[in-house]
């Protein structure tokens, strides 16, 4: 501990330094991209971590992917509101609850998704053009009637409202909803299912399993909450009163 305490003053000097938060973008030679934290080369496999620890990750085909780039995320942007929101953060959770109950879906869905588009980058922006928290394209923000993909507020809406079309599209079934969303809804007709790109089967299984993870951190702590307090007995006096 004391090692400890001697070295967060050392990293809080370090973040004031700096101007902006480093994260990576895996560019894919089917032209997608994975917002990550770091990456880890294991011959044919390229582990893509999703945020500074190791705890979430995605395994990629290291053949399949063309190119890193750097992203540079500006820790105070003049506006006052943070680019990084980060994967869960005050700000971006009432957003998302708010875009969820209006668009009847589970909130931890709707998270799982944005950790996987963007890691909570409100200003993310990809090779093809996909813009914020939830990777929009032009076009679907178009159709969604978005003014400003980098809006947190109309991006969370506007990509909550498309996955909840998806979802109605293909009778609820999440995974070729998030496959639609990934690759999209064509290529999903196309093949009658999943397309069969190692990136999109990666992208679904990776929100899948945070969603799971999401769950199941839900479910601990409501047992928790709920287990029952027992209260020693008072000590009685010899006479019984």
């Amino acid at each position: 501990m004391r090692s400890m305490r001697r070295l967060l003053p050392m990293v809080s000097v370090a973040l004031l330094a700096s101007s902006s938060y480093a994260r990576e973008s895996a560019v894919l030679r089917s032209g997608f991209t994975i917002s990550h934290d770091h990456h880890e080369q294991r011959g044919r496999t390229t582990r893509l971590f999703l945020s500074p620890s190791d705890a979430e990750y995605v395994d990629v085909a290291t053949d399949n992917i063309a190119s890193f780039e750097t992203e540079d995320i500006p820790l105070a942007p003049p506006s006052g509101e943070p680019h990084f929101m980060g994967p869960s953060s005050p700000a971006l959770d009432q957003i998302i609850e708010r875009a969820a109950r209006e668009n009847q879906l589970d909130s931890d869905f709707v998270h799982a998704v944005i950790r996987a588009e963007s890691g909570g980058n409100a200003r993310a922006l990809s090779s093809k053009g996909a813009q914020g928290l939830m990777q929009l394209m032009p076009q679907t923000a178009a159709g969604l009637g978005v003014k400003n993909s980098l809006d947190p507020n109309e991006n969370v809406n506007a990509g909550t409202k498309y996955l909840r079309q998806l979802l109605a599209r293909y009778k609820n079934d999440p995974v070729r909803a998030l496959a639609a969303y990934n690759a999209g809804a064509g290529r999903v007709q196309q093949y009658q299912g999943v397309p069969p790109f190692r990136e999109t089967h990666a992208y679904v299984a990776g929100v899948i399993r945070d969603f799971n993870r999401r769950k199941l951190e839900r479910d601990r702590i409501q047992k928790s909450a709920k287990k029952p307090v027992l209260v020693a007995p008072k000590n009685r006096r010899p006479d019984g009163d």
